[in-house]
């Protein structure tokens, strides 16, 4: 199960795109499962978020060394200037989130659920 990809941002378009990709089984990366938030990690990380009143989540992509900083057309306020202030200190480039890799993350959820980050409110 691919624990990023359990989030209720767009998890259905997301289950398509891999589904299509071949991911149609449990695997270590790429499965999203059989619904939102079904895996106890993704349910915790999302209950967590809920219960704080956080201003901002950073989406830092080892693999390819990258900040996503939206989701589809949600864009924060302040958030590709935090994104960029990141990725000089890390060394990572900011992106535009590739269209097959924009659902269900996290990131996603966040930024659809509270349209941050802001540095200020």
């Amino acid at each position: 199960m691919d624990l990023n990809l359990q989030f209720p941002a767009g998890w259905e378009q997301a289950k398509e795109i891999k589904f299509e990709q071949g991911f149609t089984k449990p695997a270590p990366r790429d499965y999203v499962g059989l619904g939102p938030l079904t895996e106890p990690e993704s349910l915790a990380l999302y209950n967590f978020t809920l219960a704080h009143n956080f201003r901002l989540t950073i989406a830092y992509h080892t693999q390819g060394k990258e900040i996503y900083w939206k989701f589809l057309d949600y864009m924060p306020p302040e958030a590709l200037q935090i994104a960029n202030i990141f990725g000089q200190v890390s060394g990572y480039n900011v992106v535009n989130p590739p269209y097959a890799s924009s659902f269900a993350g996290f990131k996603d959820w966040f930024i659809q659920q509270y349209n941050r980050p802001r540095l200020y409110y």
